[in-house]
């Protein structure tokens, strides 16, 4: 089965990050999403790698849907160019927004945030609660860490290892959209060990 994808969700830094690679691949991911014909959805803000990556797919004429808080906008650091900018009042509301909006998420070099709402994002496709897959953008090897403790967590059985193959990654933009368009749900159970509980 192929995913029927249009919005790609992107979670991404609000720093541009140290090296200019960084920069460099926001702007390639967010330009290919627009020439695939595929929205980005993103959390509208106009500096660091989400401004890189939401302006690269404007220069291609893609659409680019951002929500953002109330209280990020008021520091002027919302992106006033986009196809559509959606204020809201949370970042609960803001999360949920992005994720209504998208048919698949995708994780960009970035700090706390970042991984806090790919985490959930994925996290609710384990749980069953979406069947959208979910795409880690390596970069220079700024995710293996990440990549350690998952395989880390199989190893030690607090993950399955059907969820952790769920993860889509790669190291270029076009083999990871290539990869979210051919994703298919994983259909087991989370818990590990349920009949001997």
């Amino acid at each position: 089965m192929t995913n029927n994808l249009s919005a790609v969700c992107v979670f991404c830094g609000s720093s541009p990050g140290a090296a200019p690679e960084f920069v460099d691949v926001a702007r390639r991911f967010g330009a290919l999403v627009a020439r695939r014909g595929l929205a980005l959805v993103y959390g509208g803000g106009k500096v660091g790698l989400m401004g890189a990556v939401a302006d690269a797919a404007l220069a291609e004429g893609g659409q680019v849907r951002g929500v953002i808080t109330r209280a990020l906008e008021a520091r002027e650091l919302a992106h006033l160019g986009l196809s559509d900018l959606r204020i809201v009042e949370t970042m609960h509301q803001r999360k949920a927004a992005m994720a209504d909006m998208a048919d698949a998420f995708v994780m960009l070099p970035g700090g706390y945030g970042t991984w806090e709402e790919f985490m959930e994002v994925l996290t609710w496709a384990q749980l069953g609660i979406h069947e959208k897959p979910c795409g880690i953008l390596d970069v220079d090897g700024f995710f293996a860490p990440l990549v350690d403790l998952i395989d880390t967590a199989v190893r030690q059985r607090f993950v399955r290892a059907e969820h952790r193959d769920m993860v889509v990654i790669s190291t270029e933009p076009g083999d990871l959209i290539d990869g979210l368009a051919a994703w298919e749900p994983v259909r087991v159970d989370k818990w590990l060990d349920r009949s001997e509980r």
